[in-house]
């Protein structure tokens, strides 16, 4: 686009009968490009999959369809309201309170308005700044000076002076502009870690409740161990009183008891604090509590695991993006600085009426006006604006080394819970053979001590061995729901389905 070239003297002719006219075609005609780097964002990285065994997508779906197995998706989406997949409405309900009450997510909500307002704030420097006064003096004139009093001749009078002003600075060479876009970069980057603080919550519940009910399994589980040690005990010592065991085994079998007894104040103590943790996410008080309880059995596994795409990952990733919104900020800092070694213009008029008597006020040969225009160019200032340049392209360096290793540490992220639900499985399963053996062990003890082949000691040894199994596919279990919630938390949790929910968009739409 091009424009006829007009000089500053048929400017300043125009803005002779109307300077506020001449403000407005010379800011158009000095608005140039914007100096320093435009930002494009950094490609994807060029790999095929986040891990280096390409089999594992089928190594995690090995075995038949059942509640306990799960199969990765590659490519498929992840809803908004990922944690619904575990199909618990206790858990439903206590996330929807926490986006409610939770202060950390209201904060972060906060900042994000405090940063799109400055950008709005920065915006208004596009335009003339314009003010309108009116001033009203009393004076007295010495009576030598009568000749040049007002037209009354008096020496004490009025003056009445209405005036408007208006200022505008062009950006010629981008400064504002560079300025808005940096703004707007650290806005983004709010938006985002609002993101982050919403996907951080919604994760800590999830697994904090997969860790209550797990707790919760391991008590029972733990109680019924110290019952039936109990007995043992009990019965091992009627044997040592009839005299048919050395005294030996009674101390072992105390010292069995007590070691199992141990376990229960530590379970207990956790369990305590997860359910404080709990209150705390929701924005309650530790005495005020949540009545939300869980257990594992309330909870479905999710069978199908989206997998994103690596070249979409950095696109999902609520702490990729907030890095990339850094790098635009500093990208937008270098232009900035080299704009403020650049010439700086300044456009300026006034025009009012003056008069002694308000009603004479925009009468004939009561008006006033001027228009002026400033240029200054930095020439001396010891290298302050040369290194403070340098420095914002140093600071630019900084924040591209710091968004790769935020793409690296969310791609290992991602690996290692692939890895982990990989694992997950293989010890479920030998947790599940375990526990099934266990059983199968204490039904045929059960069959042996009815047809007295065996003591009741041994049939108290199976159902221990047994209760031992059960914890520890307890423990097995609820490790894979939270390493699944880990992949959910490590793909960037679906925000971008949210819609009208999403909490960024939450922001107050007022400016002045």
């Amino acid at each position: 686009m091009t424009f006829a070239p007009v000089s500053g003297f048929a400017i300043l002719r125009m803005g002779a009968t109307c300077p506020m006219l001449m403000i407005a075609i010379a800011g158009f005609l000095l608005a140039g490009c914007a100096v320093g780097p435009d930002f494009h964002r950094p490609p994807a990285p060029v790999i095929d999959g986040y891990t280096q065994d390409p089999l594992l997508a089928q190594a995690v779906a090995a075995g038949d369809r059942n509640p306990e197995s799960q199969y990765l998706k590659p490519g498929l989406d992840i809803p908004a309201q990922w944690w619904t997949l575990f199909h618990s409405q206790a858990l439903n309900s206590l996330i929807e309170q926490a986006l409610r009450n939770n202060p950390d997510l209201k904060a972060a909500q906060a900042a994000l308005r405090v940063a799109q307002e400055n950008v709005r704030a920065q915006q208004g420097a596009y335009y003339p700044d314009i003010s309108a006064g009116f001033s009203s003096d009393r004076q007295k004139t010495p009576t030598a000076s009568l000749t040049t009093n007002a037209a009354s001749g008096a020496s004490i009078y009025s003056l009445h002076t209405p005036q408007v002003s208006v200022a505008y600075a062009p950006d010629i060479f981008g400064a504002t502009r560079r300025a808005v876009e940096s703004l707007q970069a650290q806005a983004d980057y709010q938006r985002f870690e609002l993101e982050a603080a919403y996907l951080t919550l919604t994760s800590n519940i999830v697994v904090s409740a997969i860790q209550e009910a797990s707790l919760g399994m391991q008590i029972s589980l733990t109680q019924d161990m110290i019952r039936l040690q109990t007995e043992q005990l009990d019965l091992i010592r009627r044997q040592y009183e009839l005299g048919a065991i050395a005294e030996s085994g009674v101390v072992a079998q105390e010292a069995a008891l007590a070691q199992t007894q141990s376990l229960l104040p530590a379970l207990e103590k956790a369990l305590a604090q997860q359910r404080d943790l709990l209150a705390a996410l929701v924005g309650r008080f530790s005495g005020e509590g949540v009545a939300e309880k869980f257990e594992l059995s309330s909870l479905q596994l999710p069978q199908e695991l989206p997998v994103s795409l690596p070249a979409r990952l950095i696109e999902e990733r609520p702490d990729i993006l907030a890095a990339e919104s850094q790098l635009h900020a500093a990208s937008a800092q270098i232009g900035i600085a080299a704009a403020n070694r650049l010439p700086d213009i300044t456009l300026s008029a006034d025009y009012g009426s003056t008069a002694t008597a308000i009603s004479r006020l925009f009468s004939s040969g009561t008006g006033f006006w001027s228009a002026a225009i400033g240029l200054t160019q930095p020439v001396f200032q010891g290298g302050t604006l040369l290194h403070r340049q340098r420095a914002t392209e140093a600071a630019y360096e900084q924040a591209a080394a710091q968004y790769r290793s935020t793409v690296i540490a969310a791609f290992q992220n991602v690996a290692d819970t692939l890895h982990a639900i990989q694992y997950d499985a293989a010890a479920l399963q030998a947790a599940t053979a375990s526990e099934r053996a266990s059983a199968r062990n204490l039904d045929i003890a059960r069959g042996q001590m009815e047809a007295g082949a065996i003591s009741y000691l041994s049939l108290l040894n199976a159902q221990q061995a047994y209760q031992q199994a059960q914890i520890s596919l307890a423990q097995t279990r609820a490790t894979r729901y939270a390493d699944t919630a880990a992949l959910f938390q490590a793909l960037g949790g679906g925000w971008w389905n949210r819609g009208s929910d999403n909490p960024s968009e939450s922001d107050r739409n007022t400016a002045n």
